[in-house]
């Protein structure tokens, strides 16, 4: 049984076919999703009484994405994330793969599905006593597969992960990156279709982080993968996803474009994910800032969001048309987010010849938020 395979609703049980009713209700641009969370709810039982860990959860993950899950802890992106290979199973609402309800497997189509789903996990979860070679053949020795299918696999991935070098090493010998790239070939053993990527990264250093991320982009694009990675990380999320959904208390607060959100969050918890990513104004200039003119001269403060939503370059020599007098820039940047501009620059601006309000109006042409901070002398 081949989850990525159309056919499969034709050749499958009665008990496993979705119902007519399930897919006319399919929208037409939802026809290609490979993964469809409906109505998911999630209860434990605690000390003082059902704990709710997911709420009305409706997602769509396309074929092929990246798709990141972000939220503080206790958020629920766990529970979540373990209810799309039913090691949990949803209390309430159904989980779709391939169109296909997953809720209605046995114990053996339980066990292909777990195989075309890998699973990369925080603590490398590798073990001690075993070679990395070891520790990527044991899933094929578990399933069977004879020694020569498992030496031509072994040997792909350790190639594919960048430790051909390593084969005959244990854990202990290899680096916390070096680890995270054996858990992620022995992901890879079944050819699965889908990986589920754990907070991959939250053991890692920055310059370790960023290479383990661009090795699961790079396999998101030769092999095709649909990746969904969870993470408390607004930064792993910028530099990888495609779309992100952020839970809080388990719901979804807010969902969309990776660049969309990060430009123009709308929830409070975004806005608190996001916030060591942001610039913050420097010590320096905060002490100096003042409600009001203190001297004639004096250049007023802005702060300048670009949020995306225009493609183009920003063009400084237009703003500093636009504003008028001098125009000096203080703080800040802006940076690509899936080919979108986003950012924020701190400008003082001193003799316009545009009254206060025209001044903000003029601003507000070139930035998508326009913030006054105060004067400096």
């Amino acid at each position: 049984m081949s989850l990525s395979n159309p056919q499969r609703h034709l050749d499958a049980p009665p008990q496993t076919r979705p119902r007519e009713a399930d897919r006319l209700q399919l929208r037409p641009d939802l026809a290609e999703a490979h993964v469809r969370l409906l109505g998911v709810g999630k209860t434990y039982p605690g000390q003082q009484g059902l704990v709710q860990a997911l709420q009305n959860i409706d997602l769509t993950i396309q074929r092929g994405e990246i798709f990141g899950i972000i939220g503080r802890s206790g958020a629920g992106k766990s529970s979540l994330i373990r209810t799309l290979n039913r090691l949990e199973d949803p209390t309430t609402g159904r989980v779709l793969i391939d169109q296909v309800d997953i809720g209605t497997f046995n114990e053996d189509q339980l066990v292909e599905l777990r195989r075309s789903i890998g699973m990369i996990f925080q603590h490398f979860n590798l073990m001690s006593a075993k070679t990395v070679w070891q520790n990527v053949e044991l899933p094929l020795k578990v399933a069977g597969v004879g020694q020569a299918e498992r030496w031509r696999k072994v040997t792909e991935l350790l190639a594919l992960v960048g430790l051909a070098d390593k084969r005959d090493a244990y854990p202990a010998q290899l680096s916390g990156g070096q680890k995270q790239r054996v858990g992620i070939a022995r992901a890879l053993v079944h050819d699965p279709r889908i990986l589920l990527c754990d907070e991959a990264t939250s053991a890692l250093d920055p310059e370790t982080t960023g290479a383990i991320l661009e090795l699961l982009r790079d396999i998101n694009r030769r092999l095709g993968l649909t990746v969904i990675l969870i993470t408390h990380e607004m930064a792993v999320i910028r530099d990888i996803c495609d779309r992100v959904v952020v839970l809080e208390g388990g719901q979804i607060v807010e969902q969309g474009p990776v660049w969309k959100v990060f430009g123009h969050p709308q929830h409070e918890i975004s806005r608190t994910l996001l916030a060591p990513l942001q610039r913050s104004l420097p010590a320096e200039l905060q002490a100096r800032l003042q409600v009001a003119p203190p001297t004639p001269d004096a250049a007023l403060v802005l702060g300048l969001r670009v949020t995306g939503s225009d493609a183009q370059e920003p063009d400084l020599s237009s703003l500093f048309n636009l504003l008028g007098g001098r125009v000096t820039l203080l703080h800040g940047g802006i940076e690509r987010i899936q080919d979108h501009p986003l950012g924020q620059l701190v400008v003082a601006v001193r003799h316009s010849p545009h009254p206060h309000e025209q001044l903000l109006e003029r601003a507000g042409q070139w930035a998508q938020q326009v913030e006054e901070f105060g004067y400096v002398a």
